[in-house]
């Protein structure tokens, strides 16, 4: 039997959501939640999602509108196993005492405070942790992308200390009303920022410090990475690593990959829906070796990273498959990701 998915929030993150979870073999989506009459909802009705408004306010909006709905998110939380929460940071911590009471597990996103959830989760890192778990957050993009890095080498080589500058897109592609447009703002001023923390909530032992800027940029945010080995190993071994891990891809500078711009486009190319990239991707000539020192330049697509975590995190969280090696196969396999 397929595990009934409800998505509630139908933007950035759960529209991808809704598409992944739809094609796998295992669980399906019973309905998704939107605010108010926007172009997603429609497209959500146009591709077949039962569509259900927030509250009965919200269902006024949609019968003016025209759009047909099937109720409103209570109904849609009586037919489902699981909610996916994909509403705005902060937003997911008010709903989580209504699916408390509805007895239903939740994955919550990147943008909520780590104590709304039993664990935070990047699935190659620490899946079994969240075997059978109520509440389970996929933490953030930049997040996702430094524990899939940092994780990796950590079980090959162990890390003794890692180093990060985060460079920040400012916002996403259809975002007209964030910036800045033509500034290099600090994120935060103070030092060092929240990442690193972050990532040992999915990595505790990891010694991270962290800094972040903002650039007037929507397609990739890019990590420079600077790590300590405990084990020594040469680049060609660390690039040996990354190839052998789930989701993590290497492009070359040789074949013409030198920006994020270019990366977008051969994702473009590829025929990506959305010119989606779950990968992580590392530029190869990055990877370098000094004086015990490992370097390496990485590119996070903020929209796609986190969609088959979510994917993983369900079955984690309903036990559909206890082996991690075996649900990140799955997902990646009907996802198309290498």
């Amino acid at each position: 039997m397929k595990v009934k998915v409800a998505i509630n929030g139908y933007g950035t993150i759960g529209k991808r959501v809704a598409d992944a979870v739809s094609k796998q073999p295992d669980m399906e989506v019973v309905g998704v939640v939107k605010t108010k009459p926007t172009f997603e909802a429609y497209h959500a009705v146009e591709k077949g999602y039962r569509l259900y408004a927030v509250d009965e306010e919200s269902l006024k909006a949609f019968k003016e509108a025209g759009l047909p709905t099937e109720g409103t998110l209570g109904d849609l939380l009586e037919l489902c196993d699981i909610v996916v929460d994909a509403t705005p940071g902060g937003v997911g911590a008010k709903y989580k005492p209504l699916y408390e009471e509805k007895k239903l597990k939740a994955i919550f996103q990147g943008g909520e405070k780590k104590h709304v959830a039993e664990v935070s989760f990047v699935a190659q890192c620490n899946y079994k942790e969240a075997l059978g778990k109520n509440y389970i957050r996929v933490v953030s993009c930049n997040t996702t992308g430094l524990c899939r890095a940092l994780g990796t080498l950590d079980k090959a080589f162990g890390v003794k200390r890692a180093r990060v500058v985060l460079v920040r897109r400012a916002a996403d592609p259809w975002d007209i009303k964030t910036g800045p447009i033509n500034a290099i703002k600090l994120d935060p001023v103070t030092l060092p920022s929240h990442h690193g923390p972050d990532v040992q909530t999915v990595i505790p032992h990891l010694n991270i410090s962290t800094v972040a800027v903002v650039v007037p940029t929507t397609l990739m945010h890019v990590h420079v990475v600077n790590v300590e080995l405990k084990e020594k190993a040469s680049a060609e071994q660390i690039a040996e690593a990354f190839e052998k891990a789930p989701r993590i891809k290497l492009l070359s500078a040789e074949r013409g990959f030198k920006s994020t711009a270019q990366i977008i486009e051969y994702a473009r190319d590829l025929g990506r829906p959305r010119y989606d990239l779950p990968e992580l991707i590392i530029w190869r000539e990055s990877i370098s070796c000094v004086d015990g020192e490992v370097f390496f330049t990485q590119a996070v697509h903020q929209e796609a990273i986190v969609v088959p975590e979510n994917v993983d995190a369900i079955r984690a969280a309903t036990s559909l498959m206890d082996d991690p090696e075996k649900s990140i196969a799955l997902t990646n396999r009907v996802l198309g990701i290498e």
